[in-house]
């Protein structure tokens, strides 16, 4: 199995078909075809249904595609690593951010690395914290932010901050107390919009219900932020969030944040690296960077509800 092979296969499948990938990569259709057929004799599998229309990915290609792309990443980093300098690092690098944490942390990160390293380009992906460890254990990703759930032991980890988790409803629905705060009881015993079992805040509530020997009982199931804010503004129930994925909506007066006690529910935020795979210089200061600005941000204010560590 040689890299050109690897990437030839990824360009196949990002671009759909044989014809074109073979465009782009300046190499003749036959060639490409040739390589590939060849990957595939190796592999003992068939990557790739060919249609009229193109080329889809069967099961076992799925699979094979996710690995070849994170092989090239990694083989891209280790030629980064050897001809950058510690200076003047320069270079890609992937950070992996859940869905909500970007809101209060993308925008800030983009434009201080134009200005402070304007040779490393970042690439921010935004996931679901379930995946973000497998992307990052399989070279996917560089950097991931995770929540430390106490199984984090694989990865190198950087504390970031504390973050409140507060309960967030429509401003005017039937539930929305005149109070500032309420108990983690009274919140639980709300229909909650929550994300799914191994997803973003979810287990955290879980834990400290449990703790606190109290339970779930009523849960609408949604993974996507957006879609969560729809059903709030829907008045489909109430949310346990940190205020930052909804702070225009709670900004506009359409959505009310309230404190929970008795007991409070926070969660550590942490910046995530490979043991395994050795941090280039760019992954380095960009490793330091979202340090400075995450307690930059606590300190201005700009990140609500959360204190830096």
């Amino acid at each position: 199995m040689e890299l050109r092979q690897l990437r030839y296969f990824v360009a196949i499948v990002d671009h759909g078909s044989l014809s074109r990938a073979a465009l782009i990569l300046h190499v003749a259709q036959p060639a490409l075809t040739q390589q590939l057929r060849q990957l595939e004799e190796e592999l003992g599998v068939q990557l790739l249904h060919r249609t009229a229309q193109g080329v889809l990915s069967t099961d076992a290609g799925k699979v094979f595609y996710e690995h070849a792309q994170a092989i090239l990443k990694q083989v891209a980093d280790a030629r980064s690593a050897v001809a950058q300098s510690a200076e003047r690092p320069s270079g890609s690098v992937t950070l992996g951010l859940p869905h909500s944490i970007s809101g209060a942390l993308a925008l800030p990160l983009l434009t201080a690395t134009r200005s402070q390293y304007p040779e490393i380009t970042l690439q921010l992906t935004e996931e679901l914290t379930g995946n973000l460890s497998e992307q990052l254990k399989s070279g996917r990703v560089n950097l991931a932010i995770q929540f430390d759930d106490g199984q984090l032991n694989q990865f190198a980890t950087t504390p970031l901050a504390e973050e409140e988790l507060h309960f967030i409803c429509r401003a005017d629905a039937t539930y929305a107390k005149s109070e500032q705060s309420l108990t983690l009881q009274q919140a639980l015993n709300t229909t909650l919009i929550l994300p799914g079992l191994q997803h973003g805040v979810r287990p955290r509530i879980e834990a400290v219900a449990r703790e606190a020997g109290l339970s779930l009982s009523n849960v609408i199931e949604i993974n996507s932020i957006a879609i969560l804010k729809s059903a709030l503004l829907a008045d489909m129930g109430a949310t346990i969030l940190p205020s930052a994925p909804v702070l225009d909506e709670l900004q506009r007066g359409e959505l009310r944040a309230q404190r929970i006690h008795s007991p409070s529910i926070s969660r550590t935020v942490v910046l995530c690296a490979s043991r395994n795979i050795p941090l280039t210089n760019a992954a380095a200061a960009i490793t330091r960077l979202v340090r400075q600005i995450s307690d930059g941000l606590c300190a201005e204010g700009k990140w609500p509800g959360a204190t830096p560590i």
